[in-house]
């Protein structure tokens, strides 16, 4: 049993120090070697679990999936749909910020060197239409406004946050996803949703100026 959670940890050891590297230096560049060093393993130790780099790389996409489905499953627990949306952004920029495997399986979805199969982009491009399908069948979206339109416009966003997030974390920052929504809200919110929903998430920092939408701070 030691022998076997010696493995586990080995492993996981071997799969943060490799997103930690493909998010600083990309798959192209990165070697094996620094990866096994970073985790404080043997090449040898590495090559018992990964038979390669591209294996290593579908191991981070893997265990990032993992997470971007943890951050989807919180996003259901609202019966309003909109908000469960609001709340998932967040909880997505929040673990793009602060968990490196995240975000790398984010880049390695991107990345031209590394042919994986597995989008995570894609993954939360299809939550996002599910759950605005969803805002749209029990009336929380404005009838003037297409699901689909909303969807291209948050997943846009989102996206784009992610990808600049990469060089500048403010853009990543709780307070950038709450003024997006705080602009955004009053167009697609149905009016007898909007004052039940809040820009900054459920489980955001509660401030001064954290107030419902329908009645929000002027304050910039």
């Amino acid at each position: 049993m030691a022998k076997q959670e010696r493995a586990v940890r080995t492993r996981e050891a071997l799969v943060k120090s490799a997103a930690e590297v493909f998010d600083c230096e990309g798959f192209s560049v990165a070697s094996l070697t620094t990866i096994s060093s970073r985790a404080g393993v043997s090449n040898g130790a590495l090559h018992f679990h990964f038979a390669s780099k591209a294996a290593l790389a579908e191991a981070v996409e893997e265990a990032a999936e993992r997470r971007l489905d943890q951050v989807t499953h919180r996003g259901t627990a609202d019966p309003n749909a909109l908000q469960c949306l609001v709340d998932a952004t967040h909880d997505l920029a929040r673990g793009l910020r602060e968990d490196v495997v995240l975000r790398a399986g984010f880049c390695l979805s991107s990345d031209q060197a590394y042919a994986g199969e597995r989008d995570l982009r894609l993954e939360w491009r299809r939550w996002v239409e599910g759950t605005l399908k969803r805002a749209d069948g029990d009336g929380t979206l404005t009838e003037s406004v297409p699901a689909q339109d909303v969807m291209l416009a948050v997943v846009a966003a989102t996206v784009g946050f992610e990808v600049l997030g990469a060089r500048d974390a403010t853009w990543l920052s709780y307070r950038t996803l709450t003024r997006f929504w705080q602009l955004l809200l009053p167009r697609l919110a149905a009016p007898t949703t909007l004052d039940t929903l809040r820009a900054e998430g459920v489980h955001g920092p509660r401030t001064g100026n954290a107030t419902r939408i329908g009645h929000q701070s002027r304050e910039p």
